[in-house]
């Protein structure tokens, strides 16, 4: 098993950056596709970003392609999510996730078996 705990959220005004960092213990995080997932306010929770066990291979949800960079460091076991040119849209509580799937979409959460306790992100207009 493994345990998750983000950090990093916080109010930021639109334009803005926020880092999303996601903390590992347990069993390594190099065990694990990771992704980030996001919800807001009475909505679903969403895919934002994955990532493969060795970093090589990243996605992205398209609204967040272009501004949004997934990165991990095995050594380290956290993965990291910065966040550029923040929209009033982005606001949610952001979700790290661990799946221990080999194949298919990163994009769905029920492939993801560990979520951490979710951080705030606000961006005000």
């Amino acid at each position: 098993q493994v345990q998750l705990v983000e950090s990093g959220g916080g109010l930021v005004q639109a334009g803005g950056s926020l880092r999303l960092s996601c903390a590992a213990s347990g069993r390594t995080s190099s065990s694990y596709r990771m992704g980030w997932f996001r919800q807001a306010p009475g909505e679903a929770r969403d895919f934002v970003a994955g990532i493969s066990r060795s970093g090589r291979d990243t996605y992205y949800a398209d609204s967040v392609r272009g501004r949004f960079t997934i990165s991990r460091d095995n050594a380290k076991n956290t993965v990291d999510l910065q966040m550029n040119s923040l929209k009033p849209e982005d606001t949610a509580v952001y979700y790290c996730a661990a799946s221990e799937t080999v194949l298919g979409t990163y994009t769905l959460e029920g492939r993801y078996s560990y979520w951490g306790q979710g951080t705030q992100v606000t961006v005000s207009s």
